[in-house]
C-alpha cells in the first residue's frame, strides 16, 4: 500500500465518509530507511493522518481550507525523534541500559531483555542470580533455554521476549486474537450531548488532554494533541519511574505534575481534573486502572462527553492482553526482528530502523482521538479507543515484506533543516519539528519540555 492507500484506509476505519478526506500532498524523496518492511510508507501516513484530522477540525472551527503536505523523509526522521534531541549542545542522558538487547541462550535460540526501568533490571538480575554487567547476564542465560527462560521472567512481570520467526508467531494463540481486531477500536462508549465547535485560531485550541503516560507510544500520541493546540496535562508519580530523555524528547508541549492514585486525597484530585477534561491517555497494561476506580466503564458512566484512548503491548483480547511490552520486545515476539536479521530464529536478529511500532501507534492513537473529538462534536457520546504496537505491527506486516532490505540512511544535511533550539525546563534542547506543513495553521508546540512536577495538578 503506498502513504495515500494508507491514509484512505484508516480515514475509513475511523468511521468517516471517504467523500471527507481533505487533500493530502507527499512531499520529498519517498526513499524509506533501510529495513525489509515499509516504515517509510506508514511514517509518512500517520502523520498525515492526524494532520488530516486536524484539518477537518480547524474547518469545523471557522478555518480556512488549507494545504497540507508532509516531507517523506521528514516524516522517517520524526519517527526516530529521540535520536536526534541534543541538550545543551550535547546528548542527553542515556536512555537505555547496558543490559537491556539480545542475549542467545544454552539452546542457541534468542532472546531479548527490556531492562531500562531499575526494577526491570533489578528484577532480571535476582532472577538470574548474577551481576549487573552485559558479560554476567550473557553467562546466565546460557545456562537456560531462550523459551523457558522468557516465561519464568514474564510470569515475574519481568520484560522478555522470544525471538520467534514470523511462522511460530502466526501459530501463537495471541496472534490469533490479534489478526480477529481491527487495526484501532474505536467505539461509542456511552450517551452524552454534541460539544459543538466553537471558533478558534488552532485547531485543539481548548482541548483538555490527561497524559497519563510514560515512554514513548502514548507520549508521542499526547504530544502530537499539544502541537494543534491542545492543553495537554502529564501526569506521572513520584515512584514511577520514567527516563528523562524521552520526557524531554515527547514533554514538548506539554505540563506535567505528579499525583499517586494510592493516596485518597490524590485521587480525589485527579477525579477533579478528569471532571474537566476531554480526553484521557493511558498505557497501563488492560485492567490496571480498575483497582482505583478508574475503569473505562465507570469513567464513561462518571463523566459524560469523556474520550478514553488505552494503549497496551499486545491488545486487550488474548491469552497475551496483560503482559509487559514495548516496541522492541513486540518486534521480537511477532517475528519482526528475525525478519530483520538473519531470517532465521538460531541467528542474530535485527530491528526495525526507529521505533516505528511506537511512533506509528503514538500517531495512530491521535488520530483516532481527533475523529473521536469530531464525532462527539458532531453526534454527542463518549468514545472508547484501543490500540495496541502488537496490531501495528500486524499492520505493518500486512503493508509487505521485501526479500532484501532496501532504503538509505538520513544524512546530517537532510535533518539539519528540520532541527530547532529552544529553551527547556532542563536547558537548551535541539529538537525535531513536526513533519506536517499546514499553511494555516502551522503546528507548533507553545510550551518547553520541564521536569516532572514542575506544574500544580490544576487545569490552566
Amino acid at each position: 500500500m503506498t502513504a495515500q492507500q494508507i491514509v484512505q484506509d484508516w480515514w475509513q476505519l475511523s468511521g468517516a465518509d471517504a467523500a471527507s478526506l481533505p487533500v493530502v500532498h507527499f512531499t520529498g524523496d519517498a526513499e524509506q530507511l533501510p529495513s525489509r518492511y515499509q516504515v517509510g510508507a506508514l511514517a509518512s501516513a500517520s502523520i498525515a493522518a492526524q494532520a488530516l484530522a486536524a484539518q477537518q477540525i480547524f474547518a469545523a472551527r471557522g478555518g480556512v481550507q488549507q494545504t497540507v503536505s508532509v516531507n517523506q523523509r521528514h516524516a522517517l526522521a520524526v519517527f526516530r525523534s529521540e535520536r536526534y534531541l541534543r541538550l545543551n549542545g550535547g546528548m542527553p542522558p542515556e536512555p537505555w541500559s547496558p543490559v537491556s538487547g539480545y542475549y542467545q541462550a544454552g539452546d542457541q535460540r534468542w532472546l531479548q531483555l527490556h531492562t531500562n526501568f531499575p526494577h526491570h533490571l533489578q528484577g532480571v538480575l535476582q532472577h538470574l542470580g548474577c551481576a549487573d554487567s552485559r558479560d554476567a547476564v550473557a553467562a546466565a542465560i546460557r545456562e537456560h533455554s531462550a523459551a523457558s527462560l522468557t516465561e519464568a521472567l514474564s510470569e515475574r512481570g519481568l520484560c522478555a521476549s522470544l525471538i520467534r520467526t514470523p511462522a511460530e508467531w502466526q501459530s501463537h494463540p495471541q496472534a490469533a486474537a490479534i489478526a480477529a481486531q481491527s487495526l484501532f477500536h474505536l467505539q461509542r462508549s456511552g450517551d452524552a450531548p454534541p460539544r459543538p465547535w466553537t471558533a478558534a485560531a488552532r485547531p485543539l485550541q481548548g482541548v483538555r488532554v490527561l497524559d497519563l503516560s510514560r515512554v514513548i507510544a502514548a507520549p508521542v500520541a499526547a504530544r502530537t494533541l499539544a502541537q494543534h493546540g491542545a492543553d495537554v496535562l502529564a501526569v506521572g508519580a513520584a515512584h514511577l519511574p520514567n527516563i528523562p530523555a524521552l520526557v524531554m524528547d515527547t514533554g514538548r508541549g506539554k505540563r506535567n505534575t505528579q499525583l499517586d492514585l494510592r493516596d485518597a486525597a490524590q485521587l480525589a484530585q485527579f477525579h477533579q481534573l478528569l471532571s474537566q477534561a476531554d480526553v484521557l491517555i493511558q498505557a497501563y497494561r488492560p485492567g490496571a486502572l480498575a483497582a482505583f476506580g478508574l475503569s473505562e466503564q465507570a469513567l464513561a458512566e462518571r463523566y459524560p462527553g469523556l474520550i478514553q484512548l488505552s494503549l497496551s503491548a499486545y491488545g486487550q483480547q488474548g491469552p497475551w492482553a496483560t503482559r509487559r511490552g514495548y516496541d522492541s520486545l513486540v518486534q521480537s515476539a511477532t517475528g519482526i526482528a528475525c525478519t530483520e536479521g538473519s531470517g532465521d530464529s538460531l541467528q542474530m536478529p535485527g530491528k526495525l530502523p526507529c521505533q516505528a511500532l511506537d511512533h506509528a501507534t503514538g500517531y495512530l492513537a491521535a488520530f483516532a482521538i481527533m475523529r473521536a473529538l469530531q464525532r462527539r462534536a458532531e453526534e454527542g457520546g463518549n468514545w472508547q479507543i484501543q490500540v495496541s504496537l502488537a496490531q501495528t505491527g500486524a499492520y505493518l506486516t500486512r503493508l509487505g515484506v521485501s526479500e532484501q532490505i532496501t532504503g538509505r540512511e538520513l544524512s546530517e544535511a537532510e535533518s539539519a533543516d528540520w532541527l530547532q533550539q529552544e529553551a527547556s525546563g532542563f536547558g537548551t534542547l535541539t529538537a525535531l519539528r513536526p513533519a506536517e506543513q499546514m499553511s494555516a495553521c502551522m503546528p507548533y508546540f507553545s510550551l518547553p519540555a520541564v521536569p516532572a512536577a514542575t506544574h500544580p495538578p490544576v487545569w490552566w
